[in-house]
């Protein structure tokens, strides 16, 4: 309950500032160094993953977010990866990356986080990069690719790196690369970031679920890339098909909740209301993060997308509750941006949170003996999707009468009318409403006042 009312007071406040239109966290930038560059033409690798490379600036990067207004960005290296079969090699590019990342983010302004490139598939000089990004130059997070010249996320080799990761609790941002091996005539006429960007990411998340390492390492907190690739789709078919392989001998025990915990998920690529509805399907609203993949499209058209974005979310009554937060205010929990306007001024947060505005009530159900055990299947979906997905909705709190099992009671507390309001046009009421009109004998919402509104307002403030 104490959580319920934290993430409500939070809500509330990010709605205050996504209505003063406060700028964006774009956790999905990317940026090169000249090291970088010049490491892929000695290789010939400038199109290893079938497209060239944009040009990049701090400058171009400064204008790009002052125009679409974006406050904040978190800055990690492009495919391909770099690493070229010379682990030395690899390490020293991957330390001037990190260098100069480090000094590109000092430079800033307090505007640019950057996240830690490794020289991976090398662990064991990983490990030491990452202690180094971490420790000594204060990356924000490591970038972790779908895998690095064929070792993939969920092996057992990377085994060490996670160990250290999870020891300091790091954030670890997914990115695909090409797979490998590579069939290039896969992608003729149908460039990697078309398809197969988004079928490597569910490829590495699905070995990863196999070996349950976000289970595993639980104070890793995984950012997964373009509104979450496949894993939407293919996970109601992989939880479907788990247990015959399983039963078979094909595949271990998966701790799905355990893994999707761990995960947060970007909408590079796809910022739309469609993107968060079906992310919603597997995650709460408050594990969804803004991304923009600059400066992988023209900067206008990013800006233009997320002007978009910013609007479907407020005119979407299931998403306006969430919609600060998921562009600015889940990120800088996550990664714990305290410098950001999105996580101060507490006092005037409280003071709107606890306000007269709650409704607190009773409703009294009567149900057909016949329909009794579909009608509780209804009610518990309805139930735990409201208190995962809005804010608004503190408790409804169902209770079966013992004389009579039919006749159950549903305490009910809401921050305030409008959301109650937004609650009853969300798609999950509206599915428990219709798929139990015909289940339902009497209904009774009596209208109810609170006889002492200071003790009301103590009882939350305990709670908080």
């Amino acid at each position: 309950m104490k959580k319920l009312i934290f993430l409500l007071i939070l809500a509330q406040f990010l709605i205050v500032l996504a209505e003063a239109d406060i700028p964006a966290v774009d956790v999905h930038s990317h940026f090169t160094t000249e090291e970088y560059l010049v490491l892929l033409k000695k290789h010939n690798a400038e199109m290893d993953e079938l497209y060239p490379i944009p040009a990049w600036s701090e400058d171009e990067l400064q204008k790009f977010m002052d125009r679409s207004g974006i406050s904040f960005s978190v800055l990690t290296t492009p495919a391909p990866h770099p690493y070229f079969g010379d682990a030395k090699e690899a390490e020293k590019v991957c330390r001037s990356i990190n260098d100069k990342a480090s000094q590109i983010a000092k430079r800033s302004n307090g505007r640019l986080a950057w996240c830690a490139t490794l020289p991976l598939p090398d662990v064991k000089a990983s490990v030491k990069e990452a202690e180094r990004a971490l420790k000594t130059l204060g990356a924000s997070c490591v970038k972790l690719p779908t895998n690095a010249r064929g070792l993939y996320l969920g092996e057992k080799e990377l085994e060490p790196l996670m160990k250290t990761l999870n020891d300091y609790g790091v954030v670890a941002v997914l990115h695909p690369h090409r797979p490998e091996p590579f069939n290039k005539k896969l992608a003729e006429g149908l460039p990697l970031a078309m398809y197969e960007y988004t079928a490597e990411t569910t490829r590495a998340l699905a070995l990863m679920f196999a070996h349950n390492v976000p289970a595993r390492y639980p104070k890793i907190r995984f950012v997964v890339p373009h509104a979450g690739a496949l894993l939407p789709l293919a996970l109601p078919r992989m939880k479907a098909v788990h247990p015959v392989v399983m039963a078979a001998g094909y595949a271990g025990k998966v701790d799905w909740d355990a893994n999707l915990k761990s995960l947060w998920f970007d909408v590079a690529g796809s910022p739309n209301a469609e993107s968060v509805h079906r992310l919603m399907k597997i995650v709460p609203p408050e594990r969804i993060l803004y991304g923009s993949d600059f400066p992988y499209a023209p900067a206008d058209a990013l800006a233009s997308g997320l002007s978009r974005f910013k609007k479907e979310l407020s005119e979407d009554p299931e998403l306006a509750p969430y919609a600060a937060g998921i562009l600015a205010g889940n990120a800088a929990e996550l990664f714990g941006f305290n410098n950001l306007k999105i996580a101060k001024k507490e006092q005037t947060m409280e003071k709107k949170a606890i306000g007269n505005g709650f409704i607190v009530r009773i409703a009294e159900i009567e149900v057909h003996p016949q329909y009794l055990q579909e009608y509780l299947a209804y009610a518990e979906e309805v139930d735990r999707l409201s208190i995962e997905r809005e804010p608004g909705v503190i408790c409804l709190f169902p209770m079966q009468h013992a004389d009579d099992p039919n006749k159950i009671s549903i305490l009910e507390i809401y921050a305030s009318e409008e959301l109650y309001k937004q609650h009853l046009n969300t798609a999950h009421f509206q599915k428990y409403k219709k798929g139990t009109l015909h289940m339902v004998k009497s209904l009774k919402l009596p209208e109810m006042r609170p006889l002492d509104k200071k003790t009301m307002e103590q009882i939350f403030k305990k709670l908080k």
